[in-house]
């Protein structure tokens, strides 16, 4: 008796609206479950979808046998048609060339069958690209199926560059650092809307809602920073001490991407307010502000956070002398390498931190240097940036110095390539923001010097 295991699935889209092709496609043995679907979907056919055998030209079925199936519900005969003429014969013809290429075990002809999902846009007209594109579709599809495609280093490489092109809306991750997180104090919107509007169109930025702004105009700030900023990372500075879950559910509501709660909170409540945001789907952050030993705290909770902000608040900045802010900056830094390494065995399935490391408090392009120098994740950069005369020249002199790619991430894939050459170069390349030499950092740095 035939093997019950045999189970595969694949997918492909090809060409252009609106007579692209989507398939989905299911390929197993009789006697499991793609051959129990088969058998459904031919007996018990629905209205507007029913199933038909895909051939080559009528009284002609390729092998493995092959069950066709409208995705969009057929409403007229012109629609009719298009799946019973040239996505019929596209789709025989596929699967008969995948046996003729080799593609197809030529044992498994009479054990298995395949199921194809098949998409055409009711306003689609030109037969033959109709024809091409499901042909074009359905070897790829069946290859990608049996090839078990795609694979896991490409599915962890891809996920947070990509973008749906139905979706239209790009939701950020924290996938690619260092990043620069403008945080947006001034309570007034007028201001901040001229600041935003005059960043750099660059990925590696991310907005933060002070807590000042938040104060005065409450979920509204989120809401109003998400209109001007659409596909920007959000963070809402809430500083939680108390009842985190309906601040993290507001926050989620008014489209934040990650929430700060203060260390100076219970365990208790970093905690629930960690587990708050992990089942909203958004980031949970811990502010150590005033926190005197960062790593004890982050021991003692159960959960895990996204992101550690080492801060020094602007108080603090300004209640101490220069050295005095200064030395105690670079001590309060010396915990990143503390944290990272209390970190270091939950890292992500990709090898990337399961959590990054902040920096805050009277960042600019000459202590940023030292902020990457110890490896923060992100640089917090607040009235550098947002009380400039030149925001877009200040906020360069920051991205500048950050490794890897100051603007969009050049290495995205807009195109699917299964090339094996290629694909191996991207997961190669996989390291986009390597690590910048101290030597080359401080020559780097004495440029920017000499610029001022």
């Amino acid at each position: 008796m035939p093997s019950k295991n045999d189970f595969f699935i694949g997918e492909a889209l090809m060409g252009e609206a609106p007579d692209l092709a989507h398939l989905d496609v299911m390929i197993g043995s009789k006697q499991g479950p793609v051959g129990f679907a088969f058998a459904q979907s031919l007996s018990q056919p629905s209205k507007g979808h029913g199933s038909l055998l895909a051939v080559i030209r009528p009284n002609l079925c390729p092998k493995p046998q092959t069950i066709i199936i409208p995705k969009v519900t057929i409403a007229n005969l012109d629609q009719a048609n298009k799946i019973f003429g040239p996505a019929q014969s596209a789709v025989a013809k596929a699967v008969a060339d995948c046996v003729d290429e080799g593609a197809i075990p030529e044992s498994k002809l009479d054990d298995w069958v395949i199921i194809v999902n098949v998409f055409i846009h009711p306003e689609a007209k030109d037969y033959r690209r109709i024809y091409q594109y499901n042909y074009g579709a359905t070897k790829l599809a069946i290859r990608r199926a049996l090839d078990n495609y795609p694979p896991l280093k490409k599915i962890l490489y891809d996920k947070d560059r990509a973008k749906h092109p139905v979706a239209g809306i790009k939701v950020p991750k924290l996938w690619r650092p260092p990043y620069l997180q403008v945080a947006l104090d001034h309570p007034s919107m007028e201001h901040q809307a001229k600041v935003i509007k005059q960043l750099p169109n660059s990925d590696r930025i991310i907005l933060e809602v002070g807590t000042p702004f938040l104060k005065k105009y409450g979920m509204d700030a989120i809401r109003q920073v998400r209109e001007l900023a659409p596909n920007k990372y959000i963070v809402a500075d809430l500083k939680t001490l108390d009842v985190g879950k309906l601040e993290v559910d507001d926050a989620f509501k008014a489209t934040a991407d990650g929430v700060v709660v203060s260390g100076l909170a219970s365990t208790s409540s970093i905690d629930k307010f960690l587990l708050e945001a992990e089942r909203m789907g958004i980031d949970g952050i811990i502010d150590m502000m005033e926190v005197e030993d960062p790593v004890a705290k982050l021991k003692r909770l159960k959960q895990i956070p996204r992101v550690v902000i080492l801060h020094r608040g602007i108080d603090s900045e300004q209640s101490v002398s220069v050295s005095g802010s200064n030395e105690t900056q670079r001590k309060k830094w010396g915990f990143v390498p503390m944290i990272k390494e209390l970190y270091k065995n939950d890292k992500l399935l990709s090898g990337k931190d399961r959590v990054l490391v902040a920096v805050a408090g009277g960042i600019s392009p000459e202590t940023a240097f030292n902020a990457v120098d110890v490896g923060a994740d992100i640089l917090i950069v607040g009235r550098y940036i947002t009380s400039s005369k030149d925001v877009k020249n200040s906020t360069r002199r920051i991205i500048n110095i950050l490794p890897g790619y100051s603007d969009i991430d050049l290495t995205r894939i807009h195109e699917e390539d299964d090339d094996d050459a290629a694909l191996q170069k991207q997961l190669e390349d996989n390291d986009s923001t390597p690590k910048i030499p101290k030597k080359k950092l401080l020559e780097e740095k004495k440029i920017v010097r000499d610029v001022q």
